[in-house]
């Protein structure tokens, strides 16, 4: 088989493309194609899709293809133009790269793939690319994805903040608890990040939420008050979030017994910070039998610890009237136990307790949200931080968004 028709298979080029030369440098390790069709074919308006006569042809341009034999291979050809009547002089478009791109379809296929198995840096060798060509191909296939998306039908929403980088740098993330997937990413965590999410939505989008799984930041809860219709019964503030309170109050209390044990030269709780941030049944093993025996003496951070681990229970109640009868028994222990810190993460839970409580119409968490963000920070750790923002939500997107990232001209057969 020629050279030429081998080519014209491996590129998977059609009538009317064929190859017309092929060029192999062995100690570049390239080769290079070039692609032409016949004099009078016609080409569809990329507008209209009016087939016209060719009225003149771009500039050559050059497409990275898949490796062949273990050679860079790129594909050169002239776009032809046409001239329509109704959209004006308009590049026809190549069977073989989507508009504007830099690779052929085929290998932004396969980036995609590999961008999803491994991180950047890896992506980079196994495709022998740029960082700067990688984010392009991660930057269009999002764009993509985002453009070929249908109307949203969000019914069960979490609403999260993600720290960008050291100090007060945030993403606002908004995720389907029934998709798991994230689907908007807002900058900061102010009231307009999340405004700008709702504000492109319908009325009949807003209304259609039936339930929001959220933190007590109010920023966000001012932003769905304005925006859904309900809202007061829909907002579930999450039990993540709120455990997460109790566990830093119970750190509150550790420290301030420990400073005044260790000023008696006692340092019972000396290295037992961590150990007070579990729950009973995450605890490791080998430190059971410490834990044991510090829960064993009267310590005021044992009692704080207990007062945290009791609440949890609160979501284990079979009916609203139960979590009712729950809360009002815990909130007496808590508040009556001398301990600052849980009292004051418990008289903040009274005042926003009706919508702790809606959990019970709802059985929703913010879990799927925090299992998102636990991704994104693995995603995170393998580009080794991101000093461009930009390239950290499309990233996101990429990763957690549940969008169709392959180009359209890749048939459903070639993406499995």
């Amino acid at each position: 088989m020629r050279d030429t028709e081998l080519y014209r298979h491996l590129l998977g080029l059609e009538t009317p493309w064929t190859v017309s030369r092929v060029e192999l440098n062995a100690k570049a390790q390239r080769v290079d194609v070039w692609a032409e069709h016949p004099e009078g074919t016609r080409f569809a308006c990329p507008e209209c899709g009016t087939e016209l006569p060719v009225y003149d042809h771009a500039p050559e341009r050059s497409w990275r293809h898949l490796d062949s034999c273990q050679f860079l291979t790129y594909l050169h050809a002239r776009p032809p133009r046409v001239e329509c009547p109704k959209d004006g002089i308009r590049q026809a478009r190549v069977p073989w790269a989507e508009p504007k791109a830099r690779f052929t379809a085929l290998f932004e296929r396969l980036a995609i793939d590999v961008l999803r198995e491994t991180d950047v840096l890896g992506a980079t060798r196994i495709l022998r690319i740029s960082w700067d060509e990688a984010h392009h191909l991660m930057e269009r296939a999002v764009a993509r994805g985002l453009a070929a998306k249908g109307e949203l039908g969000l019914r069960r929403m979490g609403v999260d903040e993600k720290a960008v980088a050291k100090g007060h740098d945030y993403f606002t993330l908004v995720t389907n608890l029934d998709t798991g997937t994230v689907e908007y990413v807002g900058e900061q965590r102010k009231t307009e990040s999340l405004n700008a999410f709702f504000v492109k939505l319908t009325p009949e989008q807003r209304a259609r939420i039936d339930s929001v799984a959220m933190d007590m930041w109010e920023p966000y809860q001012i932003s769905v008050h304005t925006h859904v219709p309900g809202a007061r019964e829909k907002i579930v503030f999450d039990r993540f979030h709120i455990m997460q309170h109790m566990t830093r109050a119970v750190d509150a209390v550790r420290k301030q017994e420990h400073r005044q044990l260790r000023a008696s030269g006692d340092n019972t709780l000396a290295g037992s910070k961590y150990l007070w941030l579990y729950s009973m049944e995450n605890l490791p093993e080998k430190h059971q039998e410490r834990f044991e025996g510090l829960r064993a003496l009267d310590l005021k951070t044992g009692r704080a610890w207990a007062i945290k681990e009791n609440l949890r229970e609160l979501w284990s109640s079979h009916s609203r009237a139960e979590g009712e009868e729950f809360w009002r028994r815990w909130y007496f222990w808590a508040t009556h136990s001398r301990l600052e810190p849980i009292v004051k993460v418990a008289k903040t839970l009274q005042r926003h307790i009706s919508n702790v409580l809606t959990f019970f119409e709802h059985r929703i968490s913010n879990a799927v949200s925090e299992g998102i963000n636990s991704k994104i920070q693995t995603i995170k750790k393998q580009a080794y931080g991101f000093r461009n923002k930009a390239n950290f939500k499309t990233a996101i997107y990429f990763h957690c968004g549940g969008l169709q990232l392959y180009p359209a001209s890749v048939s459903a057969s070639a993406t499995h």
